[in-house]
């Protein structure tokens, strides 16, 4: 028969187990069973909390990595207790739009920022919501902020769990619209969100949520939300995390050329060395120092950034100034001259910017100029480069300070008109090739606007080519490349620059930067408490405090004990009365014996 020895125990309580008995002296083996029982359950204990607490750690970090590169578009799990959520409202000058942030757990990597991802309702579309006019029209009317916004506030109510709402972050950050406004028109709409949002909605919501963002800020936030979902914040997980220095990954510039205005921005240097103290002094406005650490005494993730915004640097912008020009200096030379250049359509201006053959009417102020196109796209580089208001050295357009940029260690992506411009009727968006753009825009400008059209209504262009931007893409065109190689100054050579609309099929705003950067610090709330739990002994923190399962196990093994306890001395009872019984049986049978 098989046999268990259990050779650990003192000498004196040695005994054998087999399949079938014990064989112990009774109180040895009630202990024995104790001693049995108490161990499995800590056993058990141990590996549950082992499961528990590994499964809660490196693993699932690098598989969300990998994962979060092609995220599906499913709905959010709003049963899922561990999400958490956060509301950034965006009100800009034509209107305010609300955007749901959710992210799970941090990960634990002090290195890491939260996995932040835009909710997505149950029909998988995005939870944003837009409503018009801008906020700054209530400029005479502050004390209606607050019911302007409700209708956004309800709609994210409604979509954030109704437990989350206390621990649920509110921004509420103003942009272009409300910068135009003074400063005492600011506060008092500002004044009223912070008095009574808090009175209908139970958001984390304090006075510090609530602000007018500069130009600065707001490309600051663009250039963190396009680097955080091309994961240029990730960093190498060999090695211990506490590691110095850790490794950095090259972080990816962003330009953005809208109608009315332009945008870049980009990482320098730490060090930059300056020619001048006014130009040191123009350096600080256009450069922003920020760390991305989840402890402001890790200076590993310090990044500058240089950005700035251009106004009226857009595409529909310069093509204005373009416009008011051309009519203006045409009128003040006929004035000279006896042909009257472009006062009718028979003798028409032509303009080097719009396609061959293409005929327009310019109208300012009871003067009307009469265009015909001339598609020399040459011609309408050398155009709109005094547009520019290029400077010498390290000014950029309109005279601004430019930081220096190293073209042969850097990548960028453009956005908006830098796209359209190369895909709506190029067709060659994506990688930018500096000939291969220019032989295409060449071409376009030279064919005839009879041409363009049969080609519009054949549908050879995008679905997003209509007639104006037939009308003005030689114009734009131009107008890019100059605004990047004269304005901007990048080599003709460069092959770094990727054109865009959407990074990983989604379009990426730059309220997603705005709360990665608020909730930098989240992080660091977490690891403090978990470093606190692992402070405690882990079949304590594992079983009698965090897991009730754990601790009916406990009171389990407890109660079996004494039962068995109780079994044995009713045993024992039993035994000592057979023996009484016995024993009186016998001293009755030797008393009958010893009768006569």
């Amino acid at each position: 028969m098989a046999r268990i020895t259990l050779s650990c125990l003192p000498a004196s309580w040695y005994c054998s187990v087999t399949l079938l008995s014990l064989g112990c002296a009774p109180r040895q083996r009630v202990l024995l069973l104790l001693i049995i029982l108490i161990t499995s359950a800590l056993f058990l204990l141990g590996m549950y909390q082992r499961q528990l607490w590994g499964s809660q750690r490196g693993p699932r970090t690098r598989v969300n990595k990998y994962l979060s590169i092609a995220e599906t578009m499913e709905a959010t799990d709003v049963l899922n207790p561990t999400l958490n959520y956060g509301i950034v409202v965006d009100c800009g000058s034509s209107g305010s739009r609300v955007f749901v942030y959710y992210w799970p757990p941090h990960n634990g990597n002090p290195h890491t920022l939260l996995d932040i991802k835009q909710m997505r309702d149950h029909n998988h579309k995005p939870v944003v919501k837009k409503i018009k006019p801008g906020i700054s029209t209530l400029a005479k009317t502050p004390t209606q902020a607050s019911d302007y916004l409700h209708p956004l506030l309800s709609f994210a109510a409604a979509h954030v769990p109704r437990s989350k709402h206390k621990e649920t972050p509110l921004y509420i950050l103003c942009t272009a619209g409300m910068r135009l406004l003074p400063e005492s028109q600011q506060a008092a709409i500002l004044e009223d969100l912070v008095t009574d949002v808090p009175l209908d909605f139970d958001f984390l919501f304090s006075r510090s949520h609530a602000e007018v963002i500069s130009g600065k800020q707001e490309g600051v936030y663009a250039w963190i939300g396009i680097n955080f979902v091309l994961h240029r914040f990730d960093h190498p997980e060999e090695g211990s995390q506490n590691q110095q220095p850790i490794s950095r990954r090259r972080t990816m510039g962003i330009m953005d050329m809208g109608g009315a205005s332009l945008q870049i921005a980009y990482e320098v240097p730490s060090a930059i060395t300056f020619n001048s103290p006014q130009e040191e002094e123009a350096g600080k406005s256009v450069l922003a120092e920020f760390n991305l650490g989840c402890d402001v005494e890790h200076t590993q993730h310090v990044y500058r950034v240089y950005v700035t915004t251009f106004l009226g640097f857009g595409g529909n912008m310069a093509r204005q100034r373009y416009e008011d020009q051309l009519l203006n200096n045409t009128l003040s030379k006929n004035k000279f001259l006896t042909t009257q250049t472009g006062l009718s359509n028979d003798k028409p201006y032509l303009d080097p910017c719009l396609p061959v053959g293409m005929s327009d009417i310019l109208a300012r102020d009871n003067h009307t100029l009469y265009l015909r196109g001339q598609g020399d796209w040459t011609r309408c580089r050398d155009a709109v480069r005094p547009f520019l208001g290029l400077h010498n050295g390290t000014m950029s357009p309109g005279g601004v300070y430019q930081a220096p940029i190293n073209f042969s260690n850097s990548e960028f992506y453009g956005f908006s008109e830098f796209y359209y411009c190369m895909e709506d009727v190029l067709r060659i968006g994506g990688q930018y090739d500096s000939e291969k753009y220019s032989q295409a825009a060449r071409e376009y400008c030279s064919t005839k606007w009879s041409t363009l059209k049969q080609r519009l209504d054949s549908k050879l262009f995008s679905e997003q080519a209509d007639i104006n931007r037939l009308k003005y893409q030689c114009f734009k065109s131009a107008w890019m490349f100059e605004v990047l190689h004269s304005g901007f100054r990048f080599p003709a050579g460069y092959q770094s620059l990727k054109t865009a609309q959407l990074v990983y099929d989604k379009e990426v705003q730059w309220t997603l930067g705005a709360i990665l950067f608020k909730t930098r610090f989240l992080p660091l709330r977490d690891l403090q408490q978990e470093t606190l739990r692992q402070s405690h002994p882990s079949w304590l923190r594992s079983s009698f405090v965090y897991n009730h399962h754990l601790f009916s196990l406990c009171i389990l093994v407890v109660v079996l004990a004494i039962l068995l306890y109780i079994l044995r001395l009713r045993r024992i009872h039993q035994r000592e009365q057979r023996q009484a019984e016995s024993l009186n049986l016998l001293w009755a049978e030797e008393g009958e014996a010893l009768l006569p």
